[in-house]
């Protein structure tokens, strides 16, 4: 039988993780279909009540790949309660009625490269080690490309003079990341597109509206679970600054978030997932004038919602705006749109004011 990989949706990131799996795995990958209400209801249907809106996103995905013909499942997060999910989500699939295998790339918030070395042998019993280092490489570059770029255009993406250009040439560039070779073309294509962007037109003025977003990863990177937040910003010619993804994930946060809690006196601890970090990061915001933050998890999301009161008093003594969102598989967007707004225009009345 032919072996079909699948995996969740997170923004962009599907584009590498198909990248990497399709080189070393030898399998059919399957593109995970795009998140709807259809979605949101066959994880919501088959979920216990108070988990995590991610559990819910990813199981209903889930089942929809298995019902395309997906017969080996990867999950990749672990930072959290969702770390623990995997058994939870093995079981509740199995009970479905499903066949498949289900893999955990990172358990208990840890990344194994023996074990992940393990499963991948396991899929692929022809694999080539040298080959495989080469295209975790390309992969890890490739994510590190994408980051870069689209850091950029959430500085800018609010300001550009012909409506749609950023997204334009991004979604070209993540086109031909798709069918590289080798890191010499990946580079060659990283670079090219980089000037594109850079050359795009832009009308900024030097007064801009500066908005920080930190929150529960998975509902800060998937665009469906936040509503597309960014977007909306954008509309309101909005400087964006967004901490947290996939590059500070894997490769940076194991060192940044020690110095993080060095740096902030009123956390001894980690608080789990990036709960501290996303106090450090509101630090960062008011130090560096930042016109407001908004912090977004999925509901029942324990580190986020301890870290909320430090955050709270930290803004309030500042004199920081800051917005507090938590979104499960029954908000609503228009509710939604009209808070962003309501806190966009108390900001801006603020900035005129000053």
């Amino acid at each position: 039988m032919e072996k079909v990989i699948a995996f969740p949706l997170m923004g962009n990131y599907y584009i590498p993780s198909s990248y990497l799996f399709s080189k070393i795995c030898n399998c059919k990958i399957l593109k995970p279909p795009p998140i709807t209400s259809k979605t949101i209801e066959l994880g919501s249907k088959n979920s216990p009540d108070f988990l995590c809106t991610p559990f819910k996103y990813t199981l209903g995905t889930y089942i929809e790949c298995l019902d395309m013909g997906a017969n080996i499942l990867i999950q990749m997060g672990g930072g959290c309660r969702y770390g623990y999910y995997f058994e939870l989500q093995q079981k509740i699939l199995n009970d479905l009625g499903y066949n498949f295998k289900y893999y955990n790339l990172v358990s208990k918030g840890h990344t194994d490269i023996k074990k992940i070395y393990k499963i991948l042998k396991e899929i692929n019993p022809k694999l080539k080690i040298f080959k495989s280092l080469y295209y975790f490489y390309i992969t890890k570059k490739m994510i590190e490309y994408m980051d870069d770029i689209e850091d950029y255009i959430r500085l800018n993406g609010g300001y550009e003079v012909i409506d749609g250009e950023f997204k334009r040439i991004f979604n070209e560039m993540l086109n031909k990341f798709s069918n590289v070779k080798n890191y010499r073309t990946l580079k060659k294509i990283y670079k090219n597109y980089k000037n594109k962007i850079l050359e795009v037109k832009l009308n900024k003025p030097n007064n801009n509206i500066k908005i920080g977003i930190i929150g529960e990863l998975y509902t800060l990177m998937e665009p469906y679970a936040n509503n597309n937040l960014e977007d909306i910003l954008k509309k309101y010619k909005v400087q964006i600054k967004r901490f947290t993804n996939v590059t500070y994930l894997l490769f940076e946060k194991g060192k940044k978030s020690k110095r993080y809690l060095k740096r902030l006196k009123n956390v001894k601890y980690k608080m789990g997932a990036d709960a501290m970090d996303n106090i450090y990061y509101t630090k960062y915001l008011i130090d560096n004038n930042y016109d407001g933050i908004i912090h977004i998890k999925s509901s029942f999301c324990t580190p986020e919602i301890g870290n909320m009161g430090i955050i709270s008093k930290m803004c309030e003594e500042s004199n920081m705006p800051v917005l507090f969102i938590s979104t499960d598989t029954n908000t609503s967007k228009v509710g939604f749109e009209t808070r962003i707004e309501a806190f966009y225009d108390m900001i801006e009345m603020r900035k005129k004011n000053e």
